[in-house]
């Protein structure tokens, strides 16, 4: 059965009309504020593993999350750090995931040149002295896809798992058909991993960790 794995989850929302992020800069033990660099706060957290970018607008986005309760999770715990500043706070901020970046195996190898042909280059992007892989843009759901040689493929766009989902199977069904790929049985569900139950926020200064950054699109899996 073929696994479908999330990789990152980017939302954002606003917690509140004004920050002073000096002030908060001061209360997050490991906060990253720069302005002359950066307009906003960085805030890394260990559980859950993510990243939060706190603007003075009230503005968050939170990166690096495997699932919407992840990034609810941090943004609760950010919250909570906020106010001990002495900010206003909104109590139950309307959370708009923006992006779910998936990967998956195919399990077979795929002859890009042919599936290029088959698809049709109006449907698909496939220059392989650029880029290793085959860009394919989805309308329903709105997606793109990245296929590679090895059955390796990448999706980004989603804004539920239930997309990808759907986008992977509309995908072997058309690899399917060109003859590009062997039947095989339907994809299993998005993995959603466990959220530990701990708590409490402690930050980590210094380089990003790895895995909250997506795929690079330069990068061939």
């Amino acid at each position: 059965m073929i696994r479908i794995r999330i990789e990152n989850v980017v939302a954002s929302t606003s917690l509140g009309d004004e920050f002073d992020l000096r002030s908060i800069a001061l209360t997050l033990d490991g906060a990253e504020y720069e302005p002359t660099q950066f307009p906003g706060l960085i805030y890394r957290l260990k559980e859950p593993r993510t990243a939060i970018l706190l603007f003075h607008s009230g503005k968050v986005v939170c990166t690096g999350g495997k699932s919407r309760k992840q990034v609810e999770d941090a943004i609760r715990i950010v919250s909570a750090e906020i106010r001990k500043s002495g900010q206003k706070v909104i109590e139950r901020p309307k959370i708009q995931v923006q992006n779910i970046v998936a990967t998956s195996n195919l399990g077979s190898q795929i002859d890009l040149t042919s599936v290029a042909v088959a698809f049709g280059l109006d449907r698909v992007e496939y220059e392989p002295e650029q880029f290793p892989g085959l860009v394919f843009r989805l309308d329903e759901p709105r997606v793109v896809m990245l296929l590679f040689g090895s059955g390796k493929l990448v999706c980004t766009g989603a804004l539920r798992p239930s997309d990808v989902d759907v986008a992977v199977r509309k995908v072997m069904k058309e690899l399917q058909t060109a003859g590009a790929l062997p039947q095989a049985r339907a994809p299993a569900p998005p993995e959603t991993p466990r959220t530990p139950r701990t708590s409490r926020a402690s930050a980590s200064g210094g380089i990003p960790p790895r895995q909250e950054a997506p795929p690079l699109i330069g990068d061939s899996p």
